[in-house]
Protein backbone atom coordinates (compact mmCIF):
# COMPACT_ATOMS: atom_id res chain seq x y z
CA UNK A 1 0.00 0.00 0.00
CA UNK A 2 1.84 3.23 -1.10
CA UNK A 3 0.32 6.68 0.14
CA UNK A 4 1.84 9.20 -1.69
CA UNK A 5 -0.32 10.03 -4.69
CA UNK A 6 1.08 8.74 -7.98
CA UNK A 7 2.31 11.66 -11.00
CA UNK A 8 -1.11 12.90 -12.46
CA UNK A 9 0.75 12.57 -15.75
CA UNK A 10 1.76 9.12 -14.90
CA UNK A 11 -1.87 7.63 -14.15
CA UNK A 12 -3.31 9.09 -16.78
CA UNK A 13 -1.13 7.92 -19.88
CA UNK A 14 -1.21 4.18 -17.47
CA UNK A 15 -5.35 4.47 -17.20
CA UNK A 16 -5.44 5.47 -20.73
CA UNK A 17 -3.70 2.92 -22.34
CA UNK A 18 -5.65 -0.24 -20.25
CA UNK A 19 -8.86 1.33 -21.08
CA UNK A 20 -7.85 1.16 -24.87
CA UNK A 21 -5.48 -1.16 -25.22
CA UNK A 22 -5.79 -3.96 -22.94
CA UNK A 23 -8.57 -6.72 -24.18
CA UNK A 24 -11.27 -6.40 -21.03
CA UNK A 25 -12.61 -9.61 -21.30
CA UNK A 26 -11.92 -13.32 -22.63
CA UNK A 27 -13.85 -12.46 -26.20
CA UNK A 28 -16.97 -14.94 -24.61
CA UNK A 29 -14.13 -17.77 -24.48
CA UNK A 30 -15.34 -19.43 -20.24
CA UNK A 31 -12.41 -21.17 -20.72
CA UNK A 32 -9.88 -17.06 -20.75
CA UNK A 33 -10.86 -14.25 -18.37
CA UNK A 34 -8.56 -10.97 -17.93
CA UNK A 35 -7.58 -10.46 -14.40
CA UNK A 36 -6.32 -7.02 -13.25
CA UNK A 37 -4.05 -6.80 -9.98
CA UNK A 38 -1.87 -4.27 -8.33
CA UNK A 39 1.68 -4.60 -8.04
CA UNK A 40 3.37 -5.73 -5.16
CA UNK A 41 2.08 -8.93 -3.65
CA UNK A 42 2.53 -11.66 -6.41
CA UNK A 43 -0.50 -12.32 -7.70
CA UNK A 44 1.36 -14.29 -10.21
CA UNK A 45 2.03 -16.88 -8.45
CA UNK A 46 -1.96 -17.71 -7.32
CA UNK A 47 -2.64 -17.78 -11.05
CA UNK A 48 0.08 -20.12 -11.96
CA UNK A 49 -1.14 -22.45 -9.06
CA UNK A 50 -4.63 -22.23 -10.90
CA UNK A 51 -3.49 -22.73 -14.45
CA UNK A 52 -1.52 -25.93 -13.24
CA UNK A 53 -4.67 -27.31 -11.48
CA UNK A 54 -6.38 -26.39 -14.89
CA UNK A 55 -4.31 -26.42 -17.68
CA UNK A 56 -7.38 -25.75 -20.05
CA UNK A 57 -7.79 -22.34 -18.50
CA UNK A 58 -6.38 -19.23 -20.00
CA UNK A 59 -5.70 -16.35 -17.45
CA UNK A 60 -4.64 -13.09 -18.92
CA UNK A 61 -2.97 -11.23 -15.47
CA UNK A 62 -2.20 -7.71 -15.88
CA UNK A 63 -0.12 -5.75 -12.99
CA UNK A 64 -1.97 -2.04 -13.36
CA UNK A 65 0.49 -0.49 -11.18
CA UNK A 66 -0.03 0.86 -7.24
CA UNK A 67 -3.31 -0.08 -5.56
CA UNK A 68 -3.92 3.47 -6.60
CA UNK A 69 -3.41 3.32 -9.46
CA UNK A 70 -5.49 0.11 -10.38
CA UNK A 71 -8.75 1.98 -8.53
CA UNK A 72 -7.82 4.90 -10.50
CA UNK A 73 -8.16 2.73 -13.75
CA UNK A 74 -10.47 0.52 -12.83
CA UNK A 75 -12.82 3.47 -12.72
CA UNK A 76 -11.99 4.80 -15.79
CA UNK A 77 -12.70 1.55 -17.69
CA UNK A 78 -16.23 1.14 -15.32
CA UNK A 79 -16.95 4.40 -16.85
CA UNK A 80 -17.54 2.81 -20.51
CA UNK A 81 -13.56 1.42 -21.16
CA UNK A 82 -13.16 -2.00 -21.66
CA UNK A 83 -13.01 -4.02 -18.14
CA UNK A 84 -11.56 -6.84 -16.69
CA UNK A 85 -13.43 -10.24 -15.89
CA UNK A 86 -11.77 -10.22 -12.46
CA UNK A 87 -10.36 -7.39 -10.80
CA UNK A 88 -8.55 -7.40 -7.16
CA UNK A 89 -9.52 -4.06 -5.10
CA UNK A 90 -7.54 -2.96 -2.46
CA UNK A 91 -9.39 -2.72 1.40
CA UNK A 92 -9.37 0.73 1.19
CA UNK A 93 -10.32 1.56 -2.41
CA UNK A 94 -13.28 -0.96 -1.57
CA UNK A 95 -15.82 2.00 -0.43
CA UNK A 96 -15.92 3.90 -3.49
CA UNK A 97 -16.90 0.71 -4.96
CA UNK A 98 -19.36 0.01 -2.98
CA UNK A 99 -20.82 3.06 -3.08
CA UNK A 100 -21.63 2.00 -7.07
CA UNK A 101 -22.92 -1.27 -6.90
CA UNK A 102 -24.26 -1.28 -10.37
CA UNK A 103 -21.05 -1.12 -12.05
CA UNK A 104 -20.76 -4.91 -10.47
CA UNK A 105 -22.05 -8.46 -10.93
CA UNK A 106 -23.57 -9.21 -7.65
CA UNK A 107 -21.58 -12.34 -6.21
CA UNK A 108 -24.74 -13.33 -4.41
CA UNK A 109 -26.26 -14.51 -7.71
CA UNK A 110 -23.29 -16.36 -8.19
CA UNK A 111 -23.84 -18.19 -4.91
CA UNK A 112 -22.09 -15.92 -2.57
CA UNK A 113 -24.36 -16.59 -0.12
CA UNK A 114 -23.65 -19.74 -0.09
CA UNK A 115 -20.01 -19.37 1.08
CA UNK A 116 -20.38 -16.05 3.19
CA UNK A 117 -20.58 -17.88 6.61
CA UNK A 118 -16.92 -18.74 5.85
CA UNK A 119 -15.28 -15.59 6.09
CA UNK A 120 -14.94 -12.88 9.19
CA UNK A 121 -17.96 -11.27 9.19
CA UNK A 122 -16.77 -7.54 9.16
CA UNK A 123 -14.58 -7.99 6.47
CA UNK A 124 -16.83 -9.81 4.63
CA UNK A 125 -19.30 -6.86 5.10
CA UNK A 126 -17.27 -4.18 3.93
CA UNK A 127 -17.69 -4.91 0.35
CA UNK A 128 -21.75 -5.31 0.58
CA UNK A 129 -22.97 -2.15 -0.84
CA UNK A 130 -26.62 -0.93 0.78
CA UNK A 131 -28.82 -2.43 -1.44
CA UNK A 132 -27.30 -5.85 -0.13
CA UNK A 133 -25.38 -6.80 -3.24
CA UNK A 134 -22.17 -8.55 -2.64
CA UNK A 135 -19.52 -6.79 -4.45
CA UNK A 136 -16.45 -8.55 -3.58
CA UNK A 137 -15.09 -11.94 -1.85
CA UNK A 138 -12.16 -10.99 1.01
CA UNK A 139 -8.64 -12.30 -0.07
CA UNK A 140 -7.12 -11.23 3.06
CA UNK A 141 -6.63 -9.22 5.99
CA UNK A 142 -3.63 -7.57 7.66
CA UNK A 143 -3.43 -8.31 11.23
CA UNK A 144 -0.77 -6.34 12.86
CA UNK A 145 2.38 -6.99 14.59
CA UNK A 146 5.51 -4.47 16.10
CA UNK A 147 8.53 -5.82 14.27
CA UNK A 148 12.20 -5.07 15.65
CA UNK A 149 15.65 -5.91 15.27
CA UNK A 150 16.66 -7.95 18.74
CA UNK A 151 20.01 -7.55 18.18
CA UNK A 152 19.99 -3.73 18.20
CA UNK A 153 17.62 -3.89 21.05
CA UNK A 154 19.80 -5.56 23.32
CA UNK A 155 22.93 -3.29 22.09
CA UNK A 156 20.58 -0.53 24.13
CA UNK A 157 20.28 -2.01 26.70
CA UNK A 158 16.64 -2.90 26.06
CA UNK A 159 15.02 -6.61 26.63
CA UNK A 160 15.18 -8.00 23.78
CA UNK A 161 12.48 -11.58 23.81
CA UNK A 162 8.72 -10.35 22.31
CA UNK A 163 6.95 -10.74 25.62
CA UNK A 164 9.48 -8.85 27.22
CA UNK A 165 9.01 -5.99 24.41
CA UNK A 166 5.20 -6.24 24.59
CA UNK A 167 5.25 -5.38 28.38
CA UNK A 168 7.56 -2.11 28.03
CA UNK A 169 4.72 0.02 25.46
CA UNK A 170 1.04 -1.24 26.76
CA UNK A 171 0.45 2.63 25.40
CA UNK A 172 1.66 4.64 22.64
CA UNK A 173 3.29 7.30 25.44
CA UNK A 174 5.08 4.11 26.20
CA UNK A 175 6.04 3.36 22.82
CA UNK A 176 7.58 6.45 22.47
CA UNK A 177 9.45 6.48 25.71
CA UNK A 178 10.93 3.11 24.72
CA UNK A 179 12.11 5.07 21.31
CA UNK A 180 13.70 7.81 23.30
CA UNK A 181 15.85 5.09 25.69
CA UNK A 182 16.98 3.45 22.35
CA UNK A 183 17.91 6.61 21.24
CA UNK A 184 19.84 8.23 23.99
CA UNK A 185 21.46 4.71 24.04
CA UNK A 186 22.59 4.59 20.32
CA UNK A 187 22.54 7.68 19.03
CA UNK A 188 20.12 6.31 15.81
CA UNK A 189 16.65 6.49 15.22
CA UNK A 190 14.40 4.05 16.35
CA UNK A 191 11.69 3.81 14.45
CA UNK A 192 11.00 3.96 10.50
CA UNK A 193 8.68 6.91 10.22
CA UNK A 194 5.33 8.21 11.74
CA UNK A 195 3.12 7.90 8.88
CA UNK A 196 2.54 4.12 8.95
CA UNK A 197 3.86 2.95 11.67
CA UNK A 198 2.54 5.48 14.14
CA UNK A 199 -0.62 7.51 12.90
CA UNK A 200 -1.62 4.75 10.39
CA UNK A 201 -1.62 2.48 13.17
CA UNK A 202 -3.29 4.42 15.86
CA UNK A 203 -6.01 5.53 13.50
CA UNK A 204 -7.49 2.08 13.26
CA UNK A 205 -7.70 1.84 16.67
CA UNK A 206 -10.67 3.99 16.82
CA UNK A 207 -14.14 3.23 17.43
CA UNK A 208 -15.05 5.61 14.73
CA UNK A 209 -12.86 6.91 11.93
CA UNK A 210 -13.43 9.29 9.10
CA UNK A 211 -16.92 8.75 9.16
CA UNK A 212 -20.32 8.18 11.35
CA UNK A 213 -21.62 4.69 10.79
CA UNK A 214 -24.48 6.77 9.01
CA UNK A 215 -21.83 7.79 6.75
CA UNK A 216 -21.40 11.71 7.72
CA UNK A 217 -17.69 12.97 7.66
CA UNK A 218 -16.13 13.52 10.65
CA UNK A 219 -12.56 13.15 10.23
CA UNK A 220 -12.32 17.28 11.26
CA UNK A 221 -14.28 16.94 14.31
CA UNK A 222 -13.40 13.17 15.47
CA UNK A 223 -11.16 13.30 18.39
CA UNK A 224 -9.67 9.76 17.89
CA UNK A 225 -8.91 10.81 14.85
CA UNK A 226 -7.07 14.30 16.04
CA UNK A 227 -5.35 12.25 19.35
CA UNK A 228 -4.27 9.53 16.43
CA UNK A 229 -2.63 12.49 14.40
CA UNK A 230 -1.47 14.43 17.90
CA UNK A 231 0.90 10.89 18.77
CA UNK A 232 1.99 10.64 15.44
CA UNK A 233 3.15 14.09 15.92
CA UNK A 234 4.77 13.80 18.97
CA UNK A 235 6.79 10.79 17.90
CA UNK A 236 8.28 13.06 15.57
CA UNK A 237 9.26 15.86 17.80
CA UNK A 238 10.78 12.86 20.57
CA UNK A 239 13.32 12.59 17.79
CA UNK A 240 12.45 8.73 17.53
CA UNK A 241 11.83 8.42 13.82
CA UNK A 242 14.32 7.81 10.72
CA UNK A 243 12.27 10.21 8.25
CA UNK A 244 12.58 6.80 5.88
CA UNK A 245 9.13 6.58 4.07
CA UNK A 246 7.18 2.67 3.68
CA UNK A 247 7.89 1.70 0.21
CA UNK A 248 10.96 3.94 -0.20
CA UNK A 249 14.55 3.01 -1.80
CA UNK A 250 16.14 3.27 2.13
CA UNK A 251 13.57 1.69 3.51
CA UNK A 252 13.86 -1.69 2.24
CA UNK A 253 17.82 -0.96 2.63
CA UNK A 254 17.00 0.34 6.07
CA UNK A 255 16.30 -2.97 7.10
CA UNK A 256 19.38 -4.42 6.85
CA UNK A 257 21.63 -1.22 7.64
CA UNK A 258 20.31 -1.18 10.79
CA UNK A 259 19.27 2.74 10.03
CA UNK A 260 16.07 1.85 12.09
CA UNK A 261 15.34 -0.35 15.09
CA UNK A 262 11.51 -1.24 14.63
CA UNK A 263 8.80 -0.80 12.35
CA UNK A 264 4.81 -1.46 12.25
CA UNK A 265 4.23 -4.75 10.09
CA UNK A 266 1.52 -5.79 9.20
CA UNK A 267 1.32 -10.11 8.32
CA UNK A 268 2.15 -9.16 4.65
CA UNK A 269 4.58 -7.02 5.06
CA UNK A 270 6.79 -9.50 7.26
CA UNK A 271 7.74 -11.28 4.16
CA UNK A 272 9.06 -8.09 2.68
CA UNK A 273 11.33 -8.09 5.74
CA UNK A 274 12.75 -11.38 4.77
CA UNK A 275 12.74 -10.47 1.60
CA UNK A 276 14.73 -6.72 1.99
CA UNK A 277 17.07 -8.05 4.04
CA UNK A 278 17.86 -11.69 4.19
CA UNK A 279 21.17 -11.47 6.14
CA UNK A 280 19.35 -10.50 9.30
CA UNK A 281 17.70 -13.75 9.48
CA UNK A 282 17.39 -14.75 13.15
CA UNK A 283 17.79 -10.96 14.24
CA UNK A 284 13.91 -9.79 13.93
CA UNK A 285 11.58 -10.85 16.25
CA UNK A 286 7.91 -9.99 16.28
CA UNK A 287 5.63 -8.49 19.09
CA UNK A 288 2.30 -6.67 19.28
CA UNK A 289 1.88 -3.03 18.72
CA UNK A 290 0.80 -0.65 21.89
CA UNK A 291 -3.01 -1.43 22.60
CA UNK A 292 -2.51 -4.53 20.35
CA UNK A 293 -5.54 -4.59 18.37
CA UNK A 294 -4.87 -3.64 14.25
CA UNK A 295 -5.40 -4.58 10.86
CA UNK A 296 -3.88 -2.94 7.81
CA UNK A 297 -4.82 -4.19 4.63
CA UNK A 298 -6.83 -7.08 3.08
CA UNK A 299 -8.23 -7.03 -0.54
CA UNK A 300 -11.30 -7.72 -2.44
CA UNK A 301 -11.95 -10.15 -5.90
CA UNK A 302 -14.74 -8.23 -8.14
CA UNK A 303 -16.43 -9.12 -11.25
CA UNK A 304 -17.29 -5.70 -12.95
CA UNK A 305 -20.85 -6.10 -14.48
CA UNK A 306 -19.46 -5.94 -18.21
CA UNK A 307 -16.96 -8.72 -17.78
CA UNK A 308 -17.13 -10.90 -20.72
CA UNK A 309 -16.48 -14.12 -18.69
CA UNK A 310 -18.27 -14.08 -15.22
CA UNK A 311 -18.70 -17.39 -14.91
CA UNK A 312 -14.70 -18.07 -15.44
CA UNK A 313 -13.97 -15.25 -12.80
CA UNK A 314 -16.37 -16.75 -10.05
CA UNK A 315 -14.80 -20.10 -10.55
CA UNK A 316 -11.26 -18.49 -9.85
CA UNK A 317 -12.40 -16.78 -6.94
CA UNK A 318 -14.47 -19.78 -5.21
CA UNK A 319 -10.90 -21.88 -5.77
CA UNK A 320 -8.48 -19.64 -5.10
CA UNK A 321 -10.35 -17.81 -2.04
CA UNK A 322 -12.11 -20.88 -0.15
CA UNK A 323 -10.89 -21.59 3.20
CA UNK A 324 -8.46 -24.23 2.25
CA UNK A 325 -6.48 -22.13 -0.51
CA UNK A 326 -6.11 -18.91 2.21
CA UNK A 327 -4.71 -20.66 4.55
CA UNK A 328 -1.68 -22.25 2.58
CA UNK A 329 -1.54 -19.11 1.05
CA UNK A 330 -0.75 -17.81 4.58
CA UNK A 331 2.24 -20.33 5.28
CA UNK A 332 3.40 -19.73 1.37
CA UNK A 333 3.39 -15.62 1.61
CA UNK A 334 2.00 -14.83 4.83
CA UNK A 335 -0.84 -13.10 3.50
CA UNK A 336 -3.25 -13.58 6.93
CA UNK A 337 -6.57 -15.42 5.73
CA UNK A 338 -10.37 -13.90 5.94
CA UNK A 339 -11.85 -16.51 6.62
CA UNK A 340 -13.70 -17.88 10.34
CA UNK A 341 -12.08 -21.33 10.03
CA UNK A 342 -7.89 -20.33 10.00
CA UNK A 343 -8.64 -18.76 13.58
CA UNK A 344 -10.56 -22.16 15.02
CA UNK A 345 -7.26 -24.33 13.86
CA UNK A 346 -4.02 -24.30 15.58
CA UNK A 347 -2.16 -23.51 12.18
CA UNK A 348 -2.10 -19.61 12.93
CA UNK A 349 -1.89 -19.89 16.65
CA UNK A 350 0.67 -22.05 16.27
CA UNK A 351 2.70 -20.31 13.18
CA UNK A 352 6.43 -19.46 13.39
CA UNK A 353 9.40 -18.22 11.28
CA UNK A 354 12.66 -19.20 11.89
CA UNK A 355 13.61 -15.79 10.41
CA UNK A 356 11.92 -14.14 13.40
CA UNK A 357 12.99 -16.42 16.06
CA UNK A 358 10.86 -17.59 18.63
CA UNK A 359 8.31 -15.21 18.22
CA UNK A 360 4.83 -16.75 18.25
CA UNK A 361 4.21 -14.59 14.72
CA UNK A 362 0.30 -16.97 14.86
CA UNK A 363 -0.67 -15.56 17.89
CA UNK A 364 -0.07 -12.10 17.79
CA UNK A 365 -1.47 -11.31 14.30
CA UNK A 366 -4.46 -13.42 15.77
CA UNK A 367 -4.79 -11.25 18.83
CA UNK A 368 -4.65 -8.17 16.87
CA UNK A 369 -7.66 -8.76 14.58
CA UNK A 370 -9.37 -10.21 17.45
CA UNK A 371 -8.87 -7.05 19.24
CA UNK A 372 -9.87 -4.50 16.30
CA UNK A 373 -13.18 -2.81 16.81
CA UNK A 374 -14.14 -2.23 12.99
CA UNK A 375 -15.97 0.96 11.74
CA UNK A 376 -17.71 2.58 9.19
CA UNK A 377 -15.13 2.97 5.99
CA UNK A 378 -16.48 5.67 3.51
CA UNK A 379 -15.75 6.50 -0.54
CA UNK A 380 -13.12 8.77 0.56
CA UNK A 381 -11.56 6.82 3.59
CA UNK A 382 -8.28 6.51 1.11
CA UNK A 383 -8.38 9.71 0.22
CA UNK A 384 -8.55 11.67 3.43
CA UNK A 385 -6.11 8.88 4.71
CA UNK A 386 -3.32 9.83 2.46
CA UNK A 387 -3.97 13.15 2.61
CA UNK A 388 -3.28 12.80 6.36
CA UNK A 389 -0.10 10.86 6.31
CA UNK A 390 1.41 13.01 3.59
CA UNK A 391 1.02 15.66 6.29
CA UNK A 392 2.79 13.74 8.90
CA UNK A 393 5.18 12.63 6.33
CA UNK A 394 5.71 16.45 5.67
CA UNK A 395 6.37 17.26 9.63
CA UNK A 396 9.08 14.53 9.64
CA UNK A 397 10.49 16.05 6.94
CA UNK A 398 11.04 19.66 8.64
CA UNK A 399 8.48 21.35 5.26
CA UNK A 400 5.74 21.62 8.20
CA UNK A 401 5.74 23.08 11.40
CA UNK A 402 4.50 20.63 14.29
CA UNK A 403 1.89 22.99 16.01
CA UNK A 404 0.81 23.73 11.99
CA UNK A 405 0.62 19.97 11.30
CA UNK A 406 -3.45 19.64 12.03
CA UNK A 407 -4.20 22.93 9.99
CA UNK A 408 -2.28 21.76 7.14
CA UNK A 409 -3.81 18.11 7.22
CA UNK A 410 -6.94 19.41 7.29
CA UNK A 411 -6.57 21.72 4.30
CA UNK A 412 -4.72 19.05 2.58
CA UNK A 413 -8.10 16.57 3.14
CA UNK A 414 -10.33 19.44 2.38
CA UNK A 415 -8.09 20.18 -1.13
CA UNK A 416 -8.17 16.36 -1.75
CA UNK A 417 -12.00 16.31 -1.21
CA UNK A 418 -12.08 19.04 -3.83
CA UNK A 419 -12.62 21.94 -1.18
Amino acid sequence: MKFRLAAAATVAVMVGALVTGCSGSGGGDDKTFQFWSFTGINQKADVEKYKEAHPDITVKLTEVGSTQETAQALTAALAGGKVPDLVLIQGDDMPNFVANPDNFVDLSTMGADDISGDYLPWVWDQAVAQNDAVIGVPTDVGGMSMAYRADLFEAAGLPSEPDAVAALWPTWDDFISVGQQYVAATGKPFLDNAGTSVFFQTVNQVDEKYYTPEGELVYDTNPQVKEAFDISIKAIEAGITANVPAFSTGWSTGKTNGAFAAMAAPSWMLKSIKTDAPDTSGQWRVTTVPKVAGNWGGSYLAIPKRAANPEAAWAYIKEMQSPESQLKNFTDTGALPSTVSAYESTAIADYTDPFFGDSKIGAVLGKSLQEFKPFFNGPETATIGSAMINTVTDVEAGNTPPDKAWDVAMKAVKDALGG
